[in-house]
């Protein structure tokens, strides 16, 4: 089970926040990976879905509410 993140509290409630991941497609092998954001507007590719190669981007951490749920996502 996760445990809360010291100093982390969620600016709805005032509670604890833990740390996890949201879990986004599907990559080689089928195996889910991180979500990552990406720096600049939205390409298409015909191949992949959408043009990544030589994009810079960060994975992303989401914090999870322990009392009310609120989601918080920081991408570094």
């Amino acid at each position: 089970m996760p445990t809360a993140v010291p100093g982390k509290s969620c600016p709805k409630c005032q509670s604890a926040m833990e740390e996890g991941f949201i879990p986004d497609g599907i990559g080689a092998l089928r195996a889910a990976k991180p979500t990552e954001w990406y720096k600049g507007e939205l390409e298409r590719s015909f191949w992949t879905g959408v043009k990544q190669f030589g994009k810079n981007h960060f994975e992303v951490r989401t914090y999870r509410c322990t009392a009310c749920g609120y989601l918080e996502s920081y991408a570094d």
